[in-house]
């Protein structure tokens, strides 16, 4: 029988351009989230390296690896050792000249429970992906585990609604986003509170609207634009976690270190979605402009 509640542990983190420096902090940091009691833990999103895409530079593509492989076996091992699901973040080498950027989803007993490739690709300064990443080809399909169906989305998918709701309509009991989001040291601190804070809200309406709970896990940290272009980026931490009704359950710092828990519940969804019956009311007859890229008459 699948419990009431759940715990959820956040993993925070900064990291370095030491691959195996940064699985080991990845590795404790399950540890320590277990031992407070989660048995669901996330990581930011690249987690085993710096973020790498402040610049287009072929020698990234040195990063990548075979799905499955050694990163399989680590954050499985590492999975089945805190008897908690794992959402990890990688650099996936499809074949050669074909790269993805993809979650990966270990069960409890450190079995892959499911992928997800990362839909939305951006490409903005400082945040070249689409040099990197080609977008996703499984769709927006959740990923059934010993917990639960989880929804799992990366980064730029948060600023995106229809992906949200898929998963939803899809059966998602959860959505959850590995994230790298940051400022530019550059910009003042009303466009920093500006950004974040829409950030933050973006992702609190997917939970209003759906009547589900949302996790986001950043990456915190300064790290440098190899290149010199930019000022860097300013990864500004903040995770959270929100309930059905977009409420803040947990909240971790701003450009600080964090690995934190909070219990959440699995059952308050059907109670929501009782009171606020936005999936019976939807006029799914009158939609189809959306799936188009721009309808202006």
């Amino acid at each position: 029988m699948k419990p009431d509640h759940i715990r959820i542990g956040i993993a925070q983190e900064c990291y370095s351009e030491d691959i195996a420096t940064n699985r080991r902090k990845n590795i404790a940091a399950i540890e320590n989230l277990a031992a407070e009691g989660a048995r669901l833990i996330v990581l930011p999103e690249l987690h085993d390296s710096l973020y790498f895409c402040q610049t287009e530079d072929v020698d990234n593509f040195d990063l990548a690896v075979d799905l499955p492989g050694d990163f399989t076996d680590t954050y499985g091992d590492a999975a089945a050792s805190a008897k908690a699901v794992v959402v990890a973040s990688s650099f996936e080498r499809r074949a050669p000249g074909l790269y993805h950027n993809t979650a990966v989803v270990f069960d409890s007993d450190g079995s892959v429970a499911g992928t997800y490739r990362k839909m939305h690709i951006p490409d903005d300064p400082g945040f070249y992906e689409k040099f990197h990443f080609a977008p996703g080809d499984l769709g927006f399909e959740p990923i059934d585990t010993s917990i639960g169906r989880l929804g799992v989305l990366v980064c730029w998918d948060q600023w995106y609604p229809e992906a949200a709701r898929i998963m939803a309509l899809r059966g998602a009991e959860m959505l959850i986003y590995p994230t790298a989001i940051g400022w530019n040291p550059d910009d003042d601190r009303d466009e920093r509170k500006r950004q974040r804070e829409a950030w933050i809200t973006i992702q609190r309406a997917h939970a209003v609207a759906n009547g589900i709970p949302v996790v986001s896990v950043n990456r915190t940290g300064f790290e440098e634009d190899p290149s010199g272009q930019t000022s860097g980026i300013d990864f500004w931490g903040s995770s959270f976690v929100a309930g059905p009704q977009g409420e803040i359950l947990l909240g971790a710092p701003e450009e600080k270190f964090a690995e934190e828990v909070v219990d959440v519940s699995l059952t308050r969804s059907e109670e929501v979605r009782r009171w606020w019956p936005f999936f019976r009311d939807r006029r799914i007859d009158a939609y189809s402009p959306i799936l188009k890229r721009f309808d202006y008459k």
